[in-house]
């Protein structure tokens, strides 16, 4: 019989819980916390809060979605980290007491390699296509952003990381700058689709390291661009969002995939895969989409309810950690910096 795995994710601000059996998902629950958006921001002690009021109700309802009980359960995935360490530390704790009480085992998860994995996810009514190991996967999420080289499930190497602030950091830092609500990278891409890109020109990095990033500089070249065009014109925000917008993410994606493309040329790989949160960008997904059929990749572009964190892609990695018998014990604590995890 196949392996069922329960998981749960609750790294930041969404208590999520999905049930897959081998890798097929069966159900996969996301409740989201709206409490944050008055505040332009995740507020910690918040999530914390709200954690513990869904995760009893989310696990349930992921639980009887999938038409299977707790005690058919062979593991639970949890994430370990990266991520707000209260938040963490609510799912953790859930898990173990799950896991004790019904005598299941844990499997601890690497939330940014759930991201990753959520490529081999499976739909009840169909198979999604999956990338063919090794491929690079360019992971972007609120805040991290890297390019990976995914040698199997298991193994995976960071080959070019974000030197100061990610990609997701950068919509959002400068959307707030806007006076656009939280979270800023959708309102930007909405807007985006609106503007003209190449209204405003703004500054590109030159990093050192062959496939790293930088995005402070360009957070500073948007700054300094309204604070200028402001003095002369009070309403020049106002007047020009739309254009910001779209200047601003044409010279993301192209700073993201111009490391990309390098990694690619260099290490001779054409499965090319996007995960995390701001895969959900439409002018991102357009962008790999375009570039992979310029340059014979082979593109891997995750479903929209994939590209948020969600219990389905700690479920999967749980799954393959499970397999090779990765359990973790009652020791295990959360852990906040993806440095306490490698």
């Amino acid at each position: 019989m196949d392996i069922t795995i329960l998981g749960i994710e609750s790294s930041c601000d969404d208590t999520s819980a999905a049930v897959i059996r081998g890798t097929t998902l069966l159900s996969n629950v996301i409740a989201s916390q709206a409490v944050h958006i008055k505040y332009g921001g995740v507020i910690p002690e918040l999530a914390s809060r709200a954690h513990q009021q869904n995760i009893i109700p989310v696990v349930d309802t992921a639980l009887k979605d999938a038409g299977v009980d707790i005690d058919k359960i062979d593991a639970i995935a949890f994430t370990r980290g990266p991520g707000l360490l209260g938040s963490l530390l609510v799912g953790t704790s859930f898990t173990k007491g799950l896991a004790l009480s019904h005598n299941i085992p844990m499997v601890e998860v690497n939330h940014l390699q759930g991201h990753i994995l959520s490529h081999f996810i499976d739909l009840p009514d169909r198979e999604l296509p999956h990338p063919e190991f090794p491929f690079l996967c360019l992971l972007v999420s609120g805040g991290h952003t890297q390019i990976v080289k995914v040698n199997s499930p298991l193994e995976m190497e960071i080959i070019g990381s974000t030197i100061d602030d990610a990609a997701g950091e950068a919509f959002d830092k400068c959307a707030k700058v806007m006076g656009l609500p939280y979270p800023g990278g959708p309102v930007i891409d909405r807007l985006a689709k609106e503007g003209d890109a190449k209204a405003f020109d703004f500054a590109k990095p030159h990093v050192k390291g062959e496939f790293d990033y930088s995005f402070s500089g360009l957070k500073t070249s948007f700054l300094y661009t309204l604070r200028d065009r402001v003095k002369e014109d009070a309403d020049f925000v106002e007047k020009n969002k739309a254009d910001l917008c779209a200047s601003l993410q044409k010279t993301i994606i192209d700073i993201l995939l111009d490391k990309l493309i390098k990694a690619s040329k260099k290490l001779g790989i054409k499965d090319i895969a996007i995960a995390g949160g701001v895969s959900a960008n439409s002018g991102l997904r357009e962008a790999i989409a375009e570039a992979g059929r310029r340059r014979g990749w082979r593109t891997f572009i995750p479903e929209l309810k994939f590209t948020t964190d969600n219990a389905a892609m700690i479920a999967i990695s749980g799954y393959y950690r499970y397999q090779q018998g990765m359990l973790s014990g009652m020791d295990v604590s959360p852990v906040a910096r993806l440095e306490e995890i490698l």
